[in-house]
């Protein structure tokens, strides 16, 4: 495995309506990246038989992100890794640009900026997301907030070391929501956590089933319940919308 590799980690669960169109976009990623793990959470459509279609490694776990997760950075052979959500489209250049980012050593962890679109864009929900990862640490965190460090969450398609997400332990296991959010906090002792100026489309799935008011809400308080330590109720709050 070259010492630059990029692995493709991906969660799913239930994902057969999006895995199409990321097989579609994977193909066309220059370079390629090294491997593509698909951790699936027990789907009960045809998202495991997309997957090995398209000649990816497919590994079985529970459902819960944290888990798929962890279970994907541990399959995983090459050295770079990015998480990436089965109903997001990156840039064709991913694998560069992780390459190029975590060239510098004092970057620990980091992201490309989330662009949410579906028929539309959804720019109000995009500025959210983008200004949330300066408030979210700002409220939650201040003492990191003040080291520089950021908040990034799932759709941003964050990227790390494999063995520092080893060394630090990866997800939280339990974690079916805001594991991301962890991740940072954790990486935040070994280096910068960072958000590059590249977009990633993501899907507006939940915009779209939920409407612009209420999908803000529930994503500002899913993390007030993170930063208050009510992790039990998170998954509660923030149900599938497939």
């Amino acid at each position: 495995m070259n010492a630059d590799g990029v692995a493709l980690v991906i969660p799913v669960l239930d994902e057969a309506k999006a895995l199409p169109a990321l097989v579609e976009v994977v193909r066309a990623l220059d370079p390629a990246p090294a491997e593509v793990v698909v951790v699936d959470g027990g789907s009960s459509d045809a998202s495991r038989e997309i997957v090995r279609a398209a000649g990816w490694l497919v590994v079985e776990t529970a459902a819960g992100r944290g888990l798929q997760i962890n279970a994907g950075v541990e399959a995983a052979s090459a050295p770079l890794v990015c998480v990436l959500h089965a109903d997001s489209v990156p840039p064709r250049d991913m694998v560069q640009v992780v390459r190029d980012t975590l060239a510098e050593p004092a970057i620990a962890l980091a992201s490309f900026t989330p662009l949410i679109r579906g028929e539309k864009t959804r720019w109000g929900t995009t500025f959210h997301n983008w200004i949330k990862t300066w408030y979210a640490p700002l409220i939650t965190r201040p003492h990191l907030f003040v080291r520089g460090v950021r908040l990034l969450f799932g759709d941003h398609g964050m990227f790390f070391r494999r063995d520092q997400f080893l060394a630090i332990g990866g997800c939280t296991p339990g974690d079916a929501v805001m594991e991301e959010a962890d991740l940072c906090v954790k990486f935040a002792r070994l280096g910068k956590v960072r958000m590059v100026r590249r977009w990633i489309v993501t899907s507006d799935r939940r915009i779209a089933a939920w409407g612009p008011l209420k999908a803000n809400w529930t994503y500002f308080k899913v993390g007030i319940l993170w930063a208050v330590g009510a992790r039990a109720r998170l998954a509660q709050h923030y149900p599938h919308v497939r």
